[in-house]
């Protein structure tokens, strides 16, 4: 999709370098919830479906699972004590929940300071599985200090990722002089269609869960932990993750096709293109730029296109993920490649095209993204698409991907960004301090 969607091409998910990581295991007792609701599937066209992967009994399909789409609830991150915050390298989990907040009108540098304590404090406290606070206080009279809707639920993977957007570098907070030079509210770009209620924001949470209660629980809390010097803002509840992380399957986009195929799979791509480094404000070292676009499908125009047009528009089949000039889903497009006619065979123009490293300088971003629904339109149409998500040490690299493919790409027949925000994600703190600490040292 454009700078955004990039099926399969130009972004990035990856191992958490320098990080501890427990890897996903297969729930003991069950299936995989593809495997789940392939079987479903299967087994209730017609209850006639016989023979398949593991035979029929009983009407209903038996598959074997599926161990690359199972996960163990049971995993945790660490929040302090590494170089990066957690929620860019970590493997894409199932559900995400994106916020952006506004500070309030009244809210002094002291009031933001607290508040990055205090959401530092208490995102160590989630990610490690455990309530903010008393769920049933001892006295009748008083609230609860945690919202209880996650307390008898594992930690699920939860990583919460924290970002300041450009206003907070203004003149209000004094904190002017740890700017960075790169770092600004993003131009207007090639495919904007923006709805204000869906642009900006003072700062961003990024609350990621193999399980949704958990991470729309993060969310809740620390909104109602900033009550007072932060509203929420805009919010986006994603799901299905759309970008693959190392040893995950390629999920899909609700286009159908899959999506980040060419995503960054090494420490060195990491540190090349997605960590700040000796930056001209060294408190950022080990931060990463991100910026997050959502970005509207027309779902309905989409499902009555020929396939043919669809994998042109993309420049693989929809069904394997391989290049048009390939076989299989990781052969590497050949850009050069002509039919018997002497036609290119990947349209110059398809998505894999534009966004493909080779054909941008090399440049890659880091995409981290999920798919998303808000119901029905107005006009009765879906309501539906991408929450994208990308990580990059230059916003320019985002930029010039946005404005090359927002200008060309076949795909923007069917897409519309509406959404909009750019935040710069500082490095984690060591135990005993807190994100941003070094802006008000």
């Amino acid at each position: 999709m454009s700078g955004s969607m990039d099926a399969g091409d130009g972004a990035a998910e990856d191992s958490v370098p320098q990080q501890p990581r427990q890897p996903p295991e297969a729930v003991a007792t069950g299936t995989s919830r593809r495997g789940l609701l392939r079987g479903a599937l299967l087994g209730g066209v017609g209850g006639l479906v016989v023979g398949g992967a593991g035979g029929a009994v009983a009407g209903r399909t038996l598959i074997s699972e599926d161990s690359t789409d199972a996960v163990n609830l049971g995993t945790k991150y660490p929040f302090y004590g590494q170089r990066y915050q957690v929620g860019i390298a970590t493997e894409p989990q199932r559900h995400c929940l994106f916020a952006t907040f506004r500070l309030a009108p009244g809210a002094t540098t002291r009031d933001l300071q607290v508040l990055l304590a205090r959401w530092s404090a208490a995102i160590a406290v989630l990610q490690d599985g455990r309530s903010v606070g008393s769920v049933e206080p001892t006295s009748p009279l008083q609230p609860p200090r945690d919202t209880g809707e996650a307390h008898d639920l594992s930690p699920a993977s939860l990583t919460v990722t924290l970002g300041l957007g450009p206003s907070v570098f203004g003149e209000r907070f004094g904190l002017a002089r740890f700017k960075p030079a790169l770092f600004s509210d993003l131009p207007p770009l090639n495919g904007d269609f923006l709805d204000p209620k869906f642009t900006g924001g003072d700062l961003s949470l990024q609350a990621c869960a193999d399980d949704p209660q958990v991470s729309y629980h993060a969310f809740r809390n620390l909104a109602r932990i900033g009550r007072g010097v932060v509203v929420p803002y805009w919010t986006v509840l994603g799901f299905g993750r759309a970008s693959a992380g190392e040893g995950q399957a390629t999920p899909r986009m609700l286009l159908g096709f899959k999506d980040g195929t060419r995503n960054i799979k090494t420490d060195d791509q990491m540190a090349q293109f997605v960590w700040i480094d000796k930056s001209d404000q060294p408190w950022l070292d080990g931060g990463s730029y991100q910026v997050v676009r959502k970005i509207r499908m027309l779902l309905e125009t989409w499902d009555a296109d020929r396939i043919g047009d669809q994998q042109e528009i993309f420049g693989r089949d929809k069904a394997e993920g391989a290049p048009l000039t390939g076989t299989k889903e990781f052969d590497h497009p050949d850009f050069a490649a002509r039919d018997a006619e002497g036609e290119l065979i990947i349209n110059p123009l398809a998505h894999i095209a534009l966004s493909a490293p080779e054909n941008n300088g090399g440049v890659m971003i880091k995409r981290r993204s999920y798919n998303y629904t808000d119901g029905l339109a107005a006009d009765g149409q879906l309501d539906a698409g991408l929450l994208f998500i990308s990580y990059q040490n230059d916003p320019q690299h985002f930029i010039r991907l946005q404005n090359r493919l927002g200008a060309n790409d076949l795909l923007n027949e069917y897409i519309r960004h509406i959404g909009s925000g750019i935040f710069v994600v500082p490095p984690a703190p060591e135990e005993g301090h807190y994100i941003g600490e070094a802006l008000f040292a």
